[in-house]
């Protein structure tokens, strides 16, 4: 039909399917200690990060292209951006000694390394992957931490 646009809202979209990550590994006291980090420990039942499927898929062709187990993308919060915290993802061989370890429940290697401080500040997020025109990426998203942020979706204000 000439002269009618149809426009596709986000809510419109079907559901990305996620799981509850597990914890594989938690910082230990003597960790955060070495690695002068103060910070609080969040018990593994109360670490409530999800994590779609596709970015686990992406997370194992990770691993199969760097031939690593190991490897992972590690998240972390930062001071930053044009609303206060910005988002900082990158590629990492293996987790760092006070590093939450969290994986998929079914798609495996799938490694999500995030330091104790960050994932204070991501609990209750989803970690996904998309895809788009201008490239792809990891992101956070729906932190129930945040709000506000920047179109971009990397800075966020805390509530």
């Amino acid at each position: 039909m000439a002269g009618i646009r149809t426009r596709l809202l986000s809510s419109q979209l079907p559901p990305v399917p996620a799981s509850r990550a597990l914890v594989r590994t938690s910082p230990t006291p003597q960790e955060l200690e070495e690695a002068e980090l103060e910070a609080d420990i969040i018990p593994k039942d109360e670490v409530q990060v999800m994590l779609t499927d596709r970015a686990a898929q992406q997370l194992k062709s990770i691993s199969s292209r760097e031939g690593n187990s190991h490897a992972a993308v590690r998240i972390s919060v930062e001071s930053g951006g044009c609303h206060g915290f910005q988002y900082k993802i990158e590629l990492a061989a293996q987790r760092d000694p006070g590093n939450y370890h969290l994986i998929h429940p079914s798609v495996q290697p799938s490694n999500l390394y995030v330091d104790p401080i960050s994932l204070s500040m991501i609990n209750g997020s989803t970690v996904d992957f998309a895809t788009e025109l201008i490239g792809s990426s990891f992101r956070v998203v729906d932190n129930p931490h945040a709000k506000g942020g920047c179109g971009c979706g990397v800075s966020w204000e805390m509530k």
